[in-house]
């Protein structure tokens, strides 16, 4: 725009001007505005254009915003009564801390709607001697199309002596073309035991989505003192999701639950009781303080259904965390 008005008034000066200035500076606006728009010099190098644009200039790719979230929390034991030491939070992470009788409900969720490539979430929760919680999260996390990176999600619980964790997340739902990298660590003291459930959904069912293009790695461990054990490694890709039998086997979700506590076999034959919803494929296992259930179904309604019913065993009759809004009817 600058070099046309340079342009036009240089050509009106000439035209409506006799006197040699006039005339003069005309020619000097004139030539200033060919020369830039070439590229070329005019008075010397210190005037030629810092940047120009050609056909064969490269767009540079715009630089997306991405989010970045952490949230913790921490209690402790005081005369008999739970109280709240430490309350963290920025970004797009937060924790809140409804009002329930009996054992504590921590609830964790992300104010960004969802996750792609770049972003990064952190959850943490720590428990002194003898506390028991349930952690949980607002809703069902979304993992969308990532143009590149990868999300990153980190969640991070130490239970103290003597002291129980129910970690209990709504499901994960990976959406075509997404990527995401999540870890979850568990740290138990001496005597402290934990519940924790990991549930993912590929695409929206109902919407008629399909997933044919993911990368997603989910790594689980959980500690005793220090000791390794129950780690969980998870990897899902292209050449996962077209393996047929291998894998999912067509199922579009997956599950899996763990117990860590001792006597926890004891809760095996209850369980594999509950088990058997239609449209769902289960397994259940126990040894040496440890309890694992896997799940597939081709749905997510009665994968939860399975979900629901087994933490009905496990959590000794326990309502769920009131955000889950689960009924058995399904309204």
């Amino acid at each position: 725009m600058v070099f046309l008005v340079a342009h036009e008034l240089g050509d009106m000066l000439l035209n409506r001007a006799q006197c040699t200035p006039v005339a003069l500076a005309g020619l000097l606006l004139r030539g200033l505005a060919l020369n830039l728009i070439r590229g070329g010099p005019w008075m010397g190098p210190t005037l030629r254009p810092a940047w120009q644009m050609t056909a064969l200039t490269p767009i540079p790719s715009p630089q997306m915003q991405r989010s970045r979230g952490e949230a913790a929390v921490r209690l402790r034991q005081d005369a008999g009564r739970i109280r709240l030491v430490d309350l963290r939070q920025q970004g797009s992470a937060k924790a809140i801390l409804p009002r329930v009788a009996g054992v504590p409900e921590l609830v964790f969720l992300n104010t960004s709607g969802g996750l792609t490539g770049g972003d990064r979430l952190s959850y943490a929760v720590a428990l002194g001697d003898g506390v028991q919680a349930v952690a949980t999260t607002q809703t069902a996390e979304r993992a969308y199309r990532a143009a590149s990176g990868m999300a990153r999600v980190d969640v991070d619980i130490e239970v103290g002596a003597g002291g129980w964790i129910d970690w209990l997340p709504q499901e994960t739902i990976l959406f075509d073309a997404s990527a995401l990298d999540r870890r979850t660590r568990i740290a138990l003291g001496p005597g402290a035991g934990c519940l924790a459930l990991e549930a993912v959904v590929l695409g929206r069912h109902a919407m008629g989505e399909t997933v044919a293009h993911l990368a997603f790695r989910d790594r689980r461990e959980i500690r005793r003192e220090g000791r390794l054990v129950h780690l969980e490694p998870l990897v899902l890709d292209d050449a996962a999701l077209g393996a047929g039998q291998a894998v999912l086997g067509g199922a579009r979700c997956f599950a899996s639950l763990v117990m860590v506590a001792p006597g926890a076999a004891d809760a095996l034959a209850p369980l594999r009781q509950a088990l058997g919803e239609e449209g769902v494929h289960s397994a259940a296992s126990a040894f040496d303080g440890r309890l694992v259930l896997r799940l597939m179904a081709g749905d997510g309604w009665p994968l939860r259904r399975q979900i629901a019913r087994a933490l009905s065993v496990l959590r000794r009759g326990a309502v769920l965390p009131r955000v889950w809004q689960f009924q058995e009817n399904g309204r």
